[in-house]
């Protein structure tokens, strides 16, 4: 596993690139605001689920990519760096668009964790977030697949946490939300300016011996 400050770096990125808002978050507000907590809470369980799919199919991919070639690995951490700081930018220039649904129609919980599952499972952002994102804190003395699935795994855990905090917000918030899009908006800004700010420690950062 990563040394002590990687593993706090990561769960630090992991945690901003969590609270982040995309399409995760507006999809489980959307949820919510539709049909109410029970509807997003149940659309938060299957993004989750979705989203451990991609950590799974990662593992499998990284570990490949490193037992074929150390030089694949470093341009993949390279690769991931650079994706932190586009991640960064976009959400800066986007976030005086960005806005959240509120016209969603209640379709039921069931329906609603699996359209969460379908949602996040074949969302290839996600996959290529895993990809460049969770290899630049693996030690490379440690197994690789192992090390994968236990951050990929909190990675996750930290979404869903996240996503559960925005379904009780927005269960309390169903009738004036629109009032809340220029709190949104900051908060979109402020958060791509600290993944920019990642993504460039990140890129000069050595890998612990």
């Amino acid at each position: 596993m990563p040394d002590g400050a990687a593993l706090t770096l990561f769960l630090a990125a992991a945690l901003i690139v969590a609270i982040t808002p995309g399409p995760g978050i507006f999809y489980v507000a959307a949820r919510t605001l539709a049909g109410g907590q029970g509807e997003g809470l149940a659309s938060t369980a299957g993004t989750g689920l979705g989203g451990l799919v991609h950590v799974a199919a990662g593992a499998v991919g990284v570990s490949a990519i490193v037992l074929a070639s150390a030089e694949l690995f470093q341009l993949l951490k390279l690769a991931g760096a650079v994706y932190l700081v586009y991640l960064g930018i976009r959400a800066i220039r986007e976030a005086g668009a960005a806005s959240m649904p509120v016209t969603a129609a209640a379709t039921g919980a069931r329906r609603a964790f699996r359209e969460g599952v379908v949602v996040e499972a074949l969302n290839p952002k996600t996959a290529a977030f895993f990809l460049a994102f969770i290899p630049q804190f693996i030690a490379p003395d440690g197994s690789v697949l192992l090390q994968f699935l236990a951050l990929g795994l909190a990675s996750v855990l930290l979404n869903t946490l996240a996503d559960v905090v925005v379904v009780r917000l927005a269960a309390s918030l169903r009738t004036g939300a629109a009032r809340h899009a220029t709190l949104i908006r900051r908060l979109r800004q402020g958060s791509g300016v600290v993944l920019c700010g990642l993504g460039l420690s990140l890129a000069f950062a050595r890998r612990p011996d």
